[in-house]
């Protein structure tokens, strides 16, 4: 019933370029896919409430689940969702073909989802946050599966990934959004003791923090999620 087992093997070139609800869209189904396994594929009202969850989402959306059927519809055509008929339930489900359609490996595509969802990132935040989805065990494995990424254009980053302070995002914006990064500075790499780099620990492990809050507060937002659905399928108010 889901795609979730199926190889990337078999994948064929999907879209590079999305627009921001289904951008949206595909991150939450990925996500969802990965933490919630119980709950997908999703419901149009599960769907539409992971779109607008206010933790780890930038920017907090309000669509209406009219608005989400529309961009599930765009996502369809485009061969990056479908339509689930679970035995028994009489309620669509839908579920990403993302596996299908791109080739990614497991963190790979855990990568992919989260920053389809929260945008440009430092490396340190996005292994936390991606994390949640697939264990990445280090840096250096990160480090490896950005690299493949960039190189099938699949992200972009402003500097060297080795390099501390730099950013990655998707590469999946369209054309007139202007959204492709610009490269900066650095002169400190990430692995390198030098005198220099002392001041900017404070930054990094504070960065790091923020990330396993931002984690800690997606889980408790999934487990709210959850039991929420519980209580109203034993109709408890």
């Amino acid at each position: 019933m889901s795609d979730d087992s199926q190889s990337n093997e078999s994948a064929t070139p999907g879209p590079r370029q999305l627009s921001r609800p289904q951008r949206r869209l595909l991150g939450v189904l990925i996500e969802k896919a990965f933490t919630t396994p119980d709950q997908y594929p999703l419901t149009l009202k599960s769907a539409t409430a992971g779109c607008n969850q206010k933790s780890n989402r930038e920017p907090v959306t309000s669509y209406s689940e009219e608005q989400v059927q529309r961009f599930l519809d765009e996502l369809r055509s485009l061969g990056l969702v479908a339509v689930v008929h679970t035995e028994g339930g009489r309620t669509e489900r839908f579920r990403h073909y993302a596996r299908k359609a791109y080739p990614f490996t497991e963190p790979q595509l855990a990568i992919i989802g989260e920053l389809l969802l929260r945008g440009r990132q430092q490396p340190g935040e996005l292994r936390t946050r991606a994390s949640r989805m697939v264990p990445i065990d280090s840096q250096e494995q990160l480090r490896s599966e950005l690299a493949s990424l960039l190189e099938g254009g699949y992200v972009q980053a402003n500097g060297p990934l080795d390099r501390r302070g730099v950013e990655v995002d998707h590469h999946f914006y369209q054309s007139d959004e202007g959204r492709t990064m610009t490269a900066g500075t650095f002169t400190a790499a990430d692995d390198v003791e030098e005198p220099a780099a002392a001041s900017a620990r404070p930054s990094a492990d504070v960065s790091a923090l923020e990330g396993r809050v931002a984690a800690l507060e997606a889980t408790v937002s999934e487990l709210t999620d959850s039991l929420h659905a519980l209580r109203r399928e034993l109709g408890v108010h």
